[in-house]
């Protein structure tokens, strides 16, 4: 059932986004040389460094050489299209083995139980539990962050249209910085590039609005949004939220940034279960003060999950009524 609600999720997504997207990257794709083109008549800086580059006619040439280099390129064509089925046969493989895994999980918890000694398989397994529920908190903060950055940056495109400093191609270039920003540390920036370049295609106001636009939605995003919701799905404060991704980002590079967040609240597990109840256990006052802020922590989350659980139900109930009514 979950891995069909996902599926279900994709395909509606891919139904709502990929028509739009495709005629609108097409259409951007057709208007490049247009942009260039009015960019080297402009008289500002930009349009100078076009026009002292002659950027317009080496465009030009690129495009009509195209098809020949497409041509001489048909290996290279050949190869990727061999990567687009290898990576289409792995996207399969990765389904089915998460189906498998899904079913089996239950089993795996009780075989890698089996390595602790009898008196410590409860604990185990209760750590284990609390670390997969993490990280599949984490998962959903991850989506969470990017819808939110997603929707925000549509909206932003939408106000510049009604006040008429608006840029084509708004779906995608807000889609796209939104599955970017799934990317820790640098996925941001990446996704907004391309809406920043189409804005200085437009005018340099539009470029420079964009572009402060972007600079402030990354900064709430890093300080604001991103650790309140990574405090509520992996109980990190937001200050541990910031500073394991630099540490494990330093550490590790990218991948370290990727599972900064998961692996940090993994460890906190650990800690907390089997060192801090023990440290308590033999009487530790400090031990207890951390444990019961911990427990605090854990119950003010859960009252807050419980809450936005309630708050959702009563908003599908008065949309349900309403569309009683109407009916009736």
């Amino acid at each position: 059932m979950i891995f069909l609600g996902a599926l279900s999720v994709v395909i509606l997504f891919a139904w709502l986004v990929i028509p739009p997207l495709v005629s609108q990257v097409g259409q951007l794709g057709d208007d490049i040389p247009t942009y260039v083109q009015s960019l080297s008549e402009r008289d500002d800086a930009l349009g100078r460094y076009f026009q002292e580059n002659d950027v317009a006619e080496k465009l030009k040439t690129f495009v009509k050489k195209l098809p020949e280099k497409i041509t001489n390129s048909f290996g290279t064509i050949v190869g990727v299209a061999g990567k687009v089925g290898s990576a289409i046969f792995n996207i399969v493989t990765v389904a089915i083995l998460t189906i498998y895994f899904m079913l089996s999980l239950p089993r795996m918890r009780r075989t890698a139980a089996i390595w602790f000694a009898p008196g410590m398989r409860d604990r185990a397994e209760d750590v284990m539990d609390q670390a997969i529920s993490r990280i599949g908190a984490y998962v959903a903060g991850i989506l969470t962050t990017a819808s939110i950055a997603g929707t925000c940056a549509l909206t932003f495109f939408t106000i510049l249209g009604l006040i008429g400093l608006g840029i084509p191609f708004a779906v995608p270039l807000a889609v796209f910085s939104g599955l970017l920003g799934l990317i820790p540390a640098v996925g941001a920036y990446i996704g907004a590039a391309p809406a920043v370049i189409v804005g200085f295609f437009q005018s340099g106001l539009t470029g420079v609005v964009v572009l402060v636009y972007f600079i402030v939605y990354q900064q709430v995003e890093n300080y604001v949004i991103q650790p309140r919701i990574m405090k509520n799905a992996v109980n990190l404060s937001p200050a541990a939220v910031i500073i394991s991704t630099l540490v494990f980002g330093s550490l590790a590079g990218f991948a370290g940034a990727v599972l900064a967040l998961p692996a940090a609240a993994t460890i906190k597990v650990i800690i907390v279960e089997l060192f801090l109840r023990d440290r308590v256990a033999e009487g530790d006052p400090i031990a207890q003060e951390t444990l019961e802020e911990h427990d605090r922590a854990e119950a003010e989350a859960a009252a807050e999950a419980r809450a936005r659980a309630s708050a959702r139900k009563r908003m599908i109930r008065r949309i349900q009524d309403r569309l009683r009514k109407r009916r009736g």
